[in-house]
């Protein structure tokens, strides 16, 4: 088998020499910005949305990318042709790169570094698609927005982390997080929506919640096929009584969550509308997007 390819800073080299200085503030800090994005038999999905989501959490952080827009794809295009791969999960990571030692000033970086690998990736078992999961509301409650905005998809990843240990402690697949004011966010990487009385219902981002690409392209199939989507405030209570919960994201793709906190949802399996809209999900992902082959 041959080793992974891997982009750094204007090469594609080998896995095993895919090296960073100890001292990128990638490293050190957390100091950077990153996407998941998805490749399905030949087509990058969704991949303008993901690279524009990239230059605007780099804007945010005053972090340079030393690509421009078409650059970017073309990079992660080569890095999928390098590594002969028509279906794969691409992670594309930009640091500060390395500064003055442990000096935090952002203003002693020279030059960012940007990485993209690809590979096979699961965010869950396959049986978990056709049985869902199980999730807890977990202690670890959201940064609160004016901290950190949750639309910087940054390096620094311990608010999640926290939560999915949490979830894996308490015997769960995920975590739903909450703010400080008891509402319902998200998961751990995924979006989170609730089936009620015909409706989708999902957290308003203004919450603490990533503007997912593939929330908003799951509420878009969704108004396309008639059905009433709102932005909504969502309690735990109404995650118990929902007729159905399930999670989006860009490797989760769509999951069901068929327990919460140990009550059954719904009846227990995932719900006709979810699988349904999985479906459709699946029938559209090789549609939009770049394709490479």
């Amino acid at each position: 088998m041959n080793e992974q390819i891997i982009f750094i800073d204007g090469n594609y080299v080998k896995k095993s020499e895919a090296l960073i200085s100890v001292y990128d503030r990638g490293l050190l800090f957390g100091d950077g910005v990153f996407e998941g994005i998805r490749a399905y038999n030949g087509n990058v999905f969704l991949l303008e949305e993901h690279i524009k989501r990239l230059f605007n959490s780099a804007k945010s952080l005053m972090i340079d990318i030393p690509y421009n827009f078409d650059e970017c794809i073309n990079i992660i295009l080569q890095t999928l042709l390098k590594n002969k791969l028509h279906t794969a999960y691409i992670r594309i990571i930009l640091s500060r790169g390395v500064g003055d030692g442990y000096n935090l000033s952002p203003f002693l970086c020279p030059k960012p570094s940007f990485m993209v690998m690809a590979e096979s990736f699961e965010a869950f078992p396959k049986e978990y698609y056709k049985s869902g999961i199980e999730a807890v509301t977990v202690p670890t409650r959201r940064t609160k927005n004016d901290s950190l905005s949750p639309q910087i998809k940054s390096l620094n990843y311990l608010n999640n982390i926290q939560a999915k240990t949490e979830a894996l402690i308490a015997g769960a697949q995920d975590g739903i997080i909450l703010n400080d004011e008891g509402y319902v966010v998200e998961a751990t990487t995924q979006n989170i929506f609730i089936v009620k009385e015909d409706r989708l219902l999902t957290p308003y981002c203004s919450l603490g919640a990533l503007e997912g690409i593939t929330r908003n392209f799951v509420m878009r199939l969704a108004s396309n096929k008639g059905i009433k989507v709102e932005e909504h405030l969502i309690t735990r209570h109404d995650l118990y009584i929902a007729d159905e919960v399930f999670m989006t994201g860009t490797a989760a793709e769509m999951i069901a969550v068929v327990k919460i906190d140990g009550r059954v949802i719904g009846q227990g399996e995932p719900g006709l509308l979810t699988v349904k809209l999985y479906e459709n999900f699946l029938e559209n992902v090789e549609k939009e997007g770049v394709f490479f082959l």
